[in-house]
């Protein structure tokens, strides 16, 4: 009484079968294999997209201003360069 026989899959099958009709069992599978082919495409796009992110990243340019050190400040910076305008 521990594993299921071809006779009991076979009996399975028929009941399925009975119950949703020959039509509603291949429009079933056939929604099943939409749904895997989608799936397969959602994961290619994933590849193809990452694979675009490296290469997209490589091209990132830095600030387009000028940087300065993290404690310095515009009066602090206008003071050291000189700038008497700032005070």
């Amino acid at each position: 009484m521990g594993s299921i026989g071809p006779f009991q899959i076979l009996i399975i099958a028929l009941v399925i079968l009975v119950l949703f009709g020959r039509g509603r069992i291949s429009e079933m599978m056939g929604d099943f294999g939409k749904g895997v082919k989608s799936f397969r495409k959602g994961l290619n796009d994933d590849d193809s997209s990452a694979s675009d992110d490296k290469k997209s990243s490589a091209q990132i340019e830095g600030p387009s201003h000028e940087a300065k050190p993290a404690g310095e400040t515009a009066e602090t910076a206008s003071a050291s360069t000189g700038d008497k305008t700032a005070s």
